[in-house]
């Protein structure tokens, strides 16, 4: 299986399809959406790049940052696979397969919400539960104890890095599901809370435009964009 390798991580570099194919391979598989803001804090939190380069984990180049950094790097991937579009194939695949997903995180409100969109978008779609994200992942044994008896395929966090990654690195051993994803602002985009970027934004590589024309407080955090970029380009000429 191709992978790329971007300083010290191991990005996903196939297709969707052999991504599938390659998740199949694992008992249980944590998916991290590998934007350049998650990797690069992964950097600077040993924790937090433990997770990312576990066994069991699996980096997808979500994000075009990722997609420059993998061919700065010298072994570009194949295609950007974005987090959003990957949880959905996987949510389609249960559906398929009559197998259950969990839902935690964001408001109470936006993963009601979005629950009830997702069984409109996927008929016959078994979530078998939902909390929000404002807990306590330390004290959740209600949480935890009600994943356990629904027992769910796949798990989706949407609590933002590293909350989200800690969280499943916490539970992950404890808990019956066999997808683990963190997802970030997933559960907003899907509930309909934010639109995503028109498709020809997506196409061309400027989604990150449109989320910051719509969420400035995210400019801020672009920043770990060139930085995570500086890092691969020293690290090469290194």
């Amino acid at each position: 299986m191709k992978f790329s390798q971007i300083l010290d991580y191991k990005v996903f570099a196939g297709s969707k399809m052999e991504l599938f194919e390659y998740l199949d391979t694992f008992e249980k598989v944590n998916i991290i959406s590998g934007n350049p803001e998650v990797l690069y804090n992964g950097l600077k939190d040993r924790e937090l790049f433990g997770i990312f380069t576990g066994r069991n984990s699996v980096i997808i180049p979500d994000g075009v940052g990722t997609v420059l950094a993998s061919k700065l790097a010298g072994s570009p991937v194949k295609e950007k696979l974005a987090g959003i579009e990957v949880m959905e194939s996987i949510m389609q695949r249960c559906t398929e397969k009559g197998e259950g997903i969990y839902l935690v995180g964001a408001k109470e409100e936006v993963v009601a919400a979005c629950a009830e969109k997702l069984e409109l978008m996927y008929p016959g779609i078994k979530i078998l539960g939902w909390h929000n994200g404002y807990f306590d992942i330390d004290n959740c044994n209600d949480i935890t104890s009600d994943i356990k008896e629904k027992e769910p395929k796949a798990i989706f966090v949407a609590m933002g890095s590293p909350r989200q990654d800690r969280f499943i690195l916490k539970y992950m051993d404890q808990l019956p599901c066999r997808i683990f994803m963190g997802v970030g602002g997933s559960f907003d985009v899907i509930s309909g809370n934010i639109r995503r970027a028109p498709k020809w934004m997506i196409n061309i590589g400027m989604e990150w435009l449109y989320r910051v024309s719509v969420e400035p407080w995210r400019l801020k955090r672009l920043s770990s964009i060139p930085k995570f970029l500086t890092a691969v380009l020293l690290n090469r000429e290194g």
